[in-house]
C-alpha cells in the first residue's frame, strides 16, 4: 500500500465526508459522515478529489439489496459500505506504478465509493476530462454512456443506414443512446413518454413514439436493432418491429424495491428468444479508458451532450437515489461534492 505522504502530496485531512450504508433498505438508510478515512491507494492506483458523481441503477440495487447484490456483498448486511461509481474530479495523488496520470490532472471515469470527497481509482478506468466540459456533465457519462456505446456498437453492431429502436430513450442510458446511434449513422426511433418527446427530438431522433398514446410494437417500420432499456414489453411483442435477423440488446428492466428487480424480464426475454431468428444479447458494461476517450471526443466536439435532470449536493444523496428509484428521471441525476 502507499500513503499520501509517500507520494509527497498533502492531504487536507485524514478523514473525509462520504455517503455510507451499513444496512440494506430504502434510500433513507444512506448516511453522510464526516469521519470516513481518506482511502489509501495501491501502487497502481490514483487518489481522486471528487467534484461530481452521478446516480445509476447499480447504486439503487446495491443499497436496497437486490438478490444478486446481497449474494456478492453480504446476505444480511453489506460488506462494502461505500456507495457510488461514476466520478469526475482532480487527481490528488498517484501510486509509484502510475505513469500516465499525475496530481492535478482532471479526469472522469469510475472508482469505488465515489459518493465521497475522495476515492481510489485505477487509471485503466479513467480518462482525461475534455476541456470545456463541466465536472457535472463529465460525471454523468461513465456508466450510462459506456453502456449505450457498447450496447449499440459492440453488441448491436449498429452501422450507418440501419434502423434502431430505443425503448427507454429518456433516461440516462437512453439519452446517450439516441445521440450515439445518430453518430453511428443510424435511423433512430425513440420510445418515451409525452413529456420527453421534444427532448428526444432535440437529441436527434428521426421519429419519436409516445408510448402513452401509441404502441411502438405496432409500428409498420422494421428495425435491425432494438436497445431495450425500459424493459416494458415482452420479447414476443417487441419482435414484431424487428427484421428477421435483427439483434435485441438487453440493458435492464423495471426497477423495483424488493424481489429480483430486472432479472425476471432479462431471463424471460432470453428464454422466449430460443428458436427465434432474432438474436438476444445481454451484457454488463465495462468502463475502460479507450471507450471513455471516445466519449470524451464526442463530448468535446459537441456531438454528444449530457442531459442532466437534477443536481443534488452530497448531503442530499438519499433524495437523489429516491428520485432514480421512481423511474421518471429525464437523463442523468448528478451529485456534486
Amino acid at each position: 500500500m502507499i500513503t499520501m505522504e509517500e507520494t509527497k502530496v498533502e492531504a487536507p485531512s485524514t478523514t473525509m465526508k462520504a455517503i455510507v450504508h451499513e444496512r440494506y433498505g430504502r434510500p433513507e438508510v444512506l448516511e453522510l459522515r464526516d469521519d470516513v478515512p481518506v482511502p489509501a491507494i495501491e501502487d497502481d492506483q490514483v487518489l481522486v478529489r471528487v467534484h461530481a458523481s452521478s446516480v445509476n441503477p447499480v447504486e439503487w440495487y446495491g443499497v436496497t439489496g437486490l438478490f444478486l447484490a446481497r449474494f456478492g456483498d453480504g446476505l444480511s448486511a453489506p460488506k462494502t459500505t461505500s456507495v457510488g461509481a461514476d466520478l469526475a474530479g482532480i487527481v490528488a495523488a498517484a501510486g509509484p506504478g502510475v505513469t500516465d496520470l499525475k496530481a492535478g490532472d482532471e479526469v472522469f471515469g469510475v472508482g469505488l465509493g465515489s459518493w465521497a470527497e475522495y476515492t481510489a481509482a485505477r487509471p485503466a478506468r479513467l480518462a482525461a476530462k475534455p476541456a470545456g466540459v463541466s465536472f457535472e456533465d463529465a460525471a454523468a457519462v461513465p456508466v450510462a454512456a459506456v453502456t449505450a456505446l457498447q450496447g449499440l456498437r459492440d453488441h448491436g453492431k449498429l452501422g450507418a443506414g440501419q434502423r434502431v429502436v430505443i425503448n427507454g430513450a429518456s433516461g440516462g442510458v437512453g439519452t446517450y443512446a439516441v445521440q450515439i446511434a445518430k453518430w453511428l449513422g443510424a435511423d433512430v426511433t425513440a420510445v418515451c413518454s409525452t413529456r420527453n418527446v421534444e427532448q428526444a427530438r432535440s437529441l436527434g431522433a428521426d421519429r419519436v413514439v409516445d408510448y402513452t398514446k401509441k404502441d411502438f410494437t405496432r409500428l409498420t417500420e422494421r428495425h435491425d436493432l432494438m436497445l431495450d432499456i425500459a424493459g416494458s414489453r415482452s420479447f414476443l411483442e417487441a419482435r414484431r418491429v424487428l427484421t428477421p435477423d435483427a439483434t435485441y440488446v438487453l440493458v435492464g428492466g423495471r426497477m423495483t424495491y424488493r424481489g429480483l428487480g430486472p432479472l425476471p424480464h432479462i431471463g424471460g426475454t432470453i428464454l422466449k428468444s430460443k428458436g427465434r431468428s432474432q438474436q438476444v444479447k445481454f451484457f454488463t458494461a465495462k468502463v475502460e479508458t479507450a471507450d471513455l476517450e471516445v466519449l470524451a471526443g464526442l463530448l468535446g466536439d459537441g456531438t454528444v451532450r449530457s442531459v442532466v435532470d437534477r443536481r443534488y449536493e452530497l448531503a442530499r444523496a438519499p433524495e437523489a437515489l429516491a428520485e432514480l428509484g421512481e423511474g421518471h428521471a429525464r437523463g442523468k441525476i448528478v451529485i456534486t461534492v
